[in-house]
């Protein structure tokens, strides 16, 4: 049997009018604790963005999603988070917001491969 560590993930939703309440995913964001991992990958749809609201700035939302992504990474595209490890910055990312692009509800899972684990969550859960 494989050694299998726990992970945690949230769906990254897009939320284009956040009086309506209705939301898409987005993205995945995926940590690790055992291995000091945290990873997102995101994929907007802009057929279902501009189903729920004609008007959206898409430009917006895609740079918001690509912030994403640069919080996981650390460094200059991390913003205040640069200097957090890996844990930190999970915790910042799926803190509640009521903005566009806002984190899903935390769930856990065993794995041998989190960044696998990433992508398989994207292609099941996103895409």
């Amino acid at each position: 049997m494989t050694d299998r560590d726990v992970f945690e993930y949230a769906l990254v939703r897009v939320v284009p009018r956040v009086e309506r309440g209705e939301f898409f995913n987005a993205g995945v964001v995926v940590y690790c604790r055992a291995k000091s991992f945290v990873a997102a990958r995101t994929h907007l749809d802009e057929t279902k963005l501009r189903a729920l609201d004609p008007g959206a700035d898409v430009t917006g939302v895609r740079a918001a999603l690509h912030a994403v992504e640069g919080v996981c990474l650390g460094g200059e595209d991390a913003g205040q988070a640069a200097r957090d490890d890996a844990g930190r910055r999970f915790r910042w990312l799926i803190a509640p917001r009521s903005t566009v692009v806002q984190p899903g509800p935390v769930h856990t899972g065993l794995t041998a491969d989190p960044e696998g684990e990433v992508e398989r969550l994207l292609d099941l859960l996103v895409r």
